[in-house]
């Protein structure tokens, strides 16, 4: 889906300025609101903004000032995980 925002040229390029790509910044934005509002998980976050690995998307909720989602299910899949490693 491709959605316009109309802004005013002269603060659309001074935004650009300030953040780079504001199309980027804009949809960073919406993505993090999505997964603070839990619309969206950390590997839909991944795959929206395109990032290389879960520790990125975590630091990238990390900048956006995002908690992670971390519910007992995740613990308890961490947690298995760890003893798979433990016995190796």
């Amino acid at each position: 889906m491709q959605i316009t925002v109309d802004i005013p040229d002269e603060i659309a390029q001074r935004l650009d300025q300030t953040w780079g790509s504001l199309s980027r910044r804009l949809l960073e934005v919406i993505i993090a609101d999505a997964y603070r509002c839990g619309k969206v998980n950390t590997a839909e976050v991944r795959q929206i903004l395109q990032l290389p690995s879960r520790l990125e998307t975590h630091a990238f909720l990390k900048r956006m000032g995002v908690y992670l989602n971390y519910d007992e299910a995740e613990l308890e899949k961490d947690l298995q995980t760890l003893k798979k490693f433990r016995v190796q």
